[in-house]
């Protein structure tokens, strides 16, 4: 995708079949960000594509994000999806989101050369950290509101689920940064800010731990369940660099946590794991999927949460100690018990009568 703010030349795309396309040649082609994808080259004015109103440093990433919320919640109930086909095939991308690229008029390319240059500059000047998207209190609950709709429609949107702790965790990721900084541990976390993800980690070695070692059964999870951490979506909308560690940390350790909940990816071990971490981090993106995703059970899994697996990880959460106050990168070689027993999870109930998780 086309960063509008820091391309320095435009894509080359198909010419415009148009008799005066000989003497639009040799003019500039400036970058006009409407919403997402690939970039077209019209001559139609740029008052007619977005009005100036809009185009405001910081705010086109804020836009595209929003775009493919509701692009995709709509195509989604409407069986919409098939626009894709007519966009390939015309290169019409009004409705479900393009870029354009306008041919400005001479009169015009001094002005908007020093426009864009300022726009550029200040997104720059807002962004906290790589990737960062800063938004206001109006845009986050936008944000909020249509990943809410999608990870409801479709629990297995992780895009969406990320963008919607984002843009609700706010108040708990404080809370959650306080507890690591009065902790000696999640204090050296905060400050070394280690991260989980297969170029950190050996996995050789890990396989070759002895079964039953914290290491031995995370890598056994990767395996089985064909996951990586690298999946895990990098932080956008949160407006304060340790904050969004936090986050980041809270994700990359969400898979930890399956093993040692002993609970698999379906989802019947995802929402048992949400309740968890629910009591565990307050977030409301984990209170929500824990409240709503056993609607998506059928009625034996669902009875067996209720009666066994859900006490249990209520409880669990309750009696353990902050999740992320735990350097895990240094108890590969401890036993998953031993580690259970440190943190305060209690043993996974043995389902003798229930179904297969």
């Amino acid at each position: 995708m086309v960063d509008p703010l820091t391309a320095s030349a435009p894509q080359v795309l198909p010419e415009i079949p148009s008799p005066t396309r000989d003497k639009l040649q040799n003019l500039p082609v400036r970058p006009l960000p409407l919403f997402i994808g690939q970039t077209y080259q019209t001559n139609r004015p740029r008052t007619l594509l977005v009005p100036d109103t809009f185009r405001s440093g910081g705010s086109t990433s804020v836009r595209e994000a929003m775009c493919s919320i509701f692009r995709g919640t709509f195509c989604s109930f409407t069986g919409l999806g098939r626009l894709r086909n007519l966009q390939r095939s015309t290169g019409i991308s009004a409705f479900v989101g393009r870029q354009y690229q306008t041919i400005p008029v001479a009169a015009e390319e001094q002005h908007d050369a020093g426009e864009h240059t300022q726009a550029k500059q200040d997104f720059q000047y807002d962004r906290l950290y790589q990737g960062h998207i800063p938004t206001n209190l109006f845009q986050k609950a936008l944000l909020a509101a249509g990943s809410s709709v999608m990870s409801l429609y479709d629990p297995y949107r992780h895009d969406m689920i990320a963008v919607l702790g984002e843009t609700t965790g706010y108040l708990a990721l404080q809370m959650l940064r306080d507890r690591m900084k009065r902790h000696p541990e999640g204090c050296q976390i905060l400050q070394e800010r280690p991260r989980i993800r297969m170029s950190t980690l050996d996995m050789q070695w890990l396989r070759e731990l002895p079964d039953g070692t914290f290491g031995r059964e995370y890598a056994r999870f990767l395996d089985v369940n064909m996951v990586s951490p690298d999946t895990r979506m990098p932080v956008k909308f949160v407006d304060d660099e340790e904050l969004a560690y936090v986050i980041q940390r809270y994700r990359e350790v969400h898979d930890l946590m399956h093993t040692l909940l002993g609970m698999p990816t379906n989802m019947l071990g995802e929402v048992v794991v949400k309740w968890f971490e629910a009591v565990q981090t307050g977030l409301p993106m984990c209170i929500l999927g824990a409240a709503f995703g056993p609607l998506r059970l059928k009625s034996r899994k669902l009875e067996v949460l209720i009666k066994e697996l859900l006490p249990w990880a209520v409880k669990s959460g309750q009696n353990a100690h902050c999740i992320l106050n735990f350097y895990y990168e240094k108890r590969w070689e401890q036993t998953v018990e031993s580690l259970r027993e440190e943190i305060g999870i209690y043993p996974p109930p043995a389902l003798n009568a229930g179904p297969q998780l």
